[in-house]
């Protein structure tokens, strides 16, 4: 009986990974993605869809959700996409910030209050927060996860097990021939 090598064995999986990739690639660039690079570059996002909209505020990632107000911009935009198909004439330019109401006293005093607390638990509303605590969720951050990963994932995985399978086959002939 011959043995392949490993780097023969995983040519056929490779290969077919390589043309299933090739063509879950979209001919044309992403409508949620031109929404937001079109946000992160300062240009107008007027003239889409509310499906556009919707599909690019799904597809921000965290990292741009959190150091750019994109989301709020791609809200305002679908606003005023919204309110010019119903003719009431909008809400603002999109791209603009809009004006927020001063903070009340109450919320003044509960702003300070946290910047005291430190890293000490603080309770707000009827929850208590824990600076620097992140509750993660696995199924939620997998289903976030482009659908092209969670394809590669599952290639290396299969390769992984494929490998340890023939390593575990060749151990156990190996045994009984002794």
């Amino acid at each position: 009986m011959r043995i392949l090598s490993p780097t023969r064995a995983l040519a056929l999986p490779a290969a077919l990974l390589s043309m299933l990739l090739t063509l879950a690639t979209p001919a044309r660039a992403d409508i949620g993605e031109k929404i937001i690079l079109r946000c992160t570059h300062g240009q107008s996002l007027s003239g889409f869809s509310q499906k556009d909209y919707n599909r690019a505020l799904k597809e921000l990632e965290t990292s741009s959700e959190e150091y750019t107000d994109c989301a709020s911009l791609i809200h305002q935009a679908q606003l005023a996409a919204a309110g010019a198909r119903g003719g009431s004439g909008g809400s603002g330019t999109p791209g603009t910030p809009t004006a927020t109401a001063p903070a009340t006293p109450a919320e003044r005093s509960a702003l300070n209050r946290a910047q005291r607390a430190g890293s000490t638990p603080l309770r707000v509303g009827n929850q208590i927060v824990r600076p620097g605590v992140v509750h993660a969720d696995i199924a939620s951050a997998l289903s976030t996860l482009p659908n092209s990963l969670l394809v590669i994932l599952a290639f290396l995985l299969a390769c992984a097990l494929t490998l340890a399978g023939g390593a575990l086959r060749n151990h156990v002939r190996n045994r009984h021939q002794t």
